[in-house]
């Protein structure tokens, strides 16, 4: 039988990797995977993460098999860093799940499993990943626009005018909490707010991907989006991920938080999306999570989980400007100005894919095809010789 099954295409980022692994060149670049990087290119383990391990070597009782819903302890720290005291608990349902991307595809289960007929609303661009996991849960996707004409900015007037006249009552909508993937570029607090009305006079349920908290502007900061949307939505689906912001990529660490109306409405949803998740990986693993609730259950590690945090923000808002002003010390005829106004690891360059494709066949430099460059990728030592390279190309 197999004889018949035929070979997919690689994915366009992890295929990158691939390519760049087995380049021989010793200047090779790689802005296309999302990993933040330090200074000499390395994705370190954070010094909070290092002592929360050792604790948890120390002291930790069994290796047994966790709940379906997860740590009881990280899940409660989950809805703590998204809303605060803003939402009673008794309308929250939390699930841990296998990294934000398993949050994102127990939201499309529930979707696909309790609203039949219902699509879900997309950004043009998303992460490459959001339509096939919609689509593998059955769920249909539509797009509504994001970005302006020059790819800089966003395109506010489309996209209210899409979520206004494109789904219909009952339809989801997918935004992006903070630092957009793969643009970067993030809705004002007063076009946040005109999201949130016009979601709720449509009547439509909110799924906010929220991978990226504190690589914008801070813990806080990163969540007002959120806030603005639930003043006006009473119920949406969360995704939330620590594989960033506590540097855990490869622990897995992920949350589906859904805000209901009420009590009720949130105890039987989380008795629905325990279900899903018991057909789906049957129960998460434990130390990624362990990880994060020793960390935030202890206020010195908090502290410090803090400070690193805060770190790695500056380091990439420090390679945005450094690149900025490097690519305008080229002479190049374009002002690369407007990355400044994006947030995050991810910013659109404006390179077109024939440009992506001479960085990376004549001076071994990796970009997403889209012309998504990794900001977190960028080091003093690479710099020079990335902005020169795409000097050439332009």
């Amino acid at each position: 039988m197999f004889e018949t099954v035929s070979t997919a295409p690689p994915d366009a980022i992890l295929g990158l990797s691939e390519a760049f692994q087995q380049d021989p060149n010793p200047h090779k670049i790689n802005l296309s995977v999302g990993v933040y990087k330090d200074a000499e290119g390395k994705t370190p383990v954070l010094r909070c993460v290092k002592a929360a391990e050792q604790r948890i070597v120390d002291n930790e009782p069994t290796k047994s098999y966790l709940g379906i819903d997860g740590l009881p302890e990280y899940r409660q720290h989950v809805a703590g860093l998204l809303f605060g005291d803003t939402i009673d608990a008794e309308r929250l349902a939390v699930v841990q799940t296998p990294g934000g991307t398993g949050g994102v595809r127990v939201a499309a289960d529930f979707v696909g499993s309790q609203f039949a007929g219902a699509k879900v609303w997309i950004s043009n661009p998303t992460w490459a990943n959001h339509p096939a996991i919609f689509q593998s849960a059955g769920v249909a996707t539509e797009t509504y626009r994001y970005l302006n004409a020059d790819r800089t900015g966003l395109d506010f007037e489309g996209l209210a005018t899409d979520l206004t006249n494109g789904p219909a009552a009952g339809d989801a909508v997918l935004l992006h909490a903070c630092c957009h993937n793969p643009t970067g570029v993030d809705p004002t607090a007063e076009q946040w707010d005109q999201v949130g009305a016009i979601l709720q006079q449509r009547k439509l349920l909110p799924i906010i991907d929220f991978a990226y908290q504190g690589f914008g502007n801070g813990l806080q900061q990163d969540a007002a989006g959120l806030h603005t949307v639930l003043r006006h939505c009473p119920e949406a689906l969360v995704c939330s991920s620590f594989s960033k912001n506590f540097g855990l990529y490869s622990e897995r660490v992920g949350a589906l938080t859904l805000v209901a109306a009420e009590a009720d409405a949130a105890t039987a949803s989380l008795s629905q999306l325990k279900r899903l998740v018991r057909a789906n990986y049957s129960n998460p693993p434990r130390h990624g999570a362990a990880i994060v609730a020793t960390v935030l259950g202890d206020a010195e590690l908090t502290s410090q989980w803090h400070d690193e945090l805060a770190q790695m923000r500056q380091r990439i808002a420090t390679m945005r400007q450094q690149f900025v002003e490097r690519m305008r010390a080229t002479g190049v005829d374009r002002d690369f100005q407007f990355l400044l106004n994006q947030n995050g690891m991810f910013s659109f360059s404006g390179l077109n894919p024939m440009q992506v494709d001479e960085l990376r066949s004549q001076h071994s430099v990796y970009i997403v095809g889209s012309g998504r460059i990794n900001v977190a990728g960028m080091t003093e030592d690479n710099l020079p010789r990335l902005c020169d390279a795409i000097a050439a190309v332009l």
